[in-house]
């Protein structure tokens, strides 16, 4: 594959103080190996690995007080450009746009209801190398109190056009991006966590999601939400040993 579409989620990365925790952790629930970048201002950051192939990223947070987290980075073709449309849109721009050496150029931004997420501008690396498969990122959801404010903003920050789809009792939306469902909302069914006033979530694909539910607890993570059945296959929300959120499913 040769990168990812403009307005398409192409990586996701962790930002935690607890980096090698985290480089025990994942490979051993993922079947992931860590490549740390050689550069001494990379921080450390790490690329994982799954039969070769990049899929997810981790490095030390931007700030001292910042809870761990998962980032989901949206592909762009202009960074700064999108983060003008952010602050016009009523979001804000954390990290304003800037080079991750010649890798490609990055900015973290908000939604105005508080979900942080990133945008990648690529250059040298173009992204994940594998999606949908048992140990690489295959959803994105955006999980907010606010669903009809973050409909108008993510229209004018990246052309995303939502779609109403019956999901048991909820109404599920898919975001549409030229001929494809890229993303998902899900309306605040349960309080949010404290520490995310809404937030993207990264779902990872697992072969048997109650397996890895269970190790991920052997592991000294903490089960979220326990397995359960969806459209889509069969799922868990998940923190890891440092507190930050992700999902596993077993697609069908």
């Amino acid at each position: 594959m040769d990168g990812v579409e403009p307005g398409t989620p192409c990586w996701a990365d962790l930002a935690t103080p607890g980096l090698d925790d985290a480089k025990r952790f994942y490979p051993e629930l993922f079947g992931w190996t860590g490549r740390m970048a050689a550069e001494p201002t990379a921080g450390g950051y790490t690329t994982f690995l799954k039969d070769g192939r990049a899929v997810a990223g981790a490095g030390p947070p931007a700030a001292e007080d910042q809870v761990p987290v998962w980032s989901t980075y949206v592909a762009t073709d202009d960074a700064d450009l999108v983060a003008t449309r952010v602050e016009a849109a009523g979001g804000q721009v954390v990290v304003s746009p800037f080079d991750v050496l010649d890798q490609g150029r990055m900015a973290v931004l908000s939604d105005p209801a508080g979900a942080v997420f990133s945008v990648w501008q690529p250059m040298a690396m173009r992204g994940a190398e594998l999606f949908n498969a048992p140990g690489s990122m295959c959803w994105n959801e955006l999980v907010t109190p606010d669903p009809e404010g973050a409909k108008d903003f993510y229209a004018l920050v990246f052309g995303w056009h939502p779609e109403e789809r019956a999901a048991g009792p909820v109404t599920y939306t898919g975001w549409r991006c030229g001929a494809r469902i890229v993303a998902g909302m899900l309306p605040q069914l349960e309080p949010l966590p404290e520490d995310l006033p809404a937030y993207w979530s990264v779902y990872f694909a697992v072969e048997d999601a109650d397996a890895t539910a269970a190790r991920a607890a052997e592991l000294g993570g903490t089960i979220l939400v326990p397995p359960r059945d969806n459209p889509a296959g069969r799922s868990a929300a998940l923190r890891d040993p440092q507190g930050a959120l992700f999902s596993v499913t077993a697609l069908r």
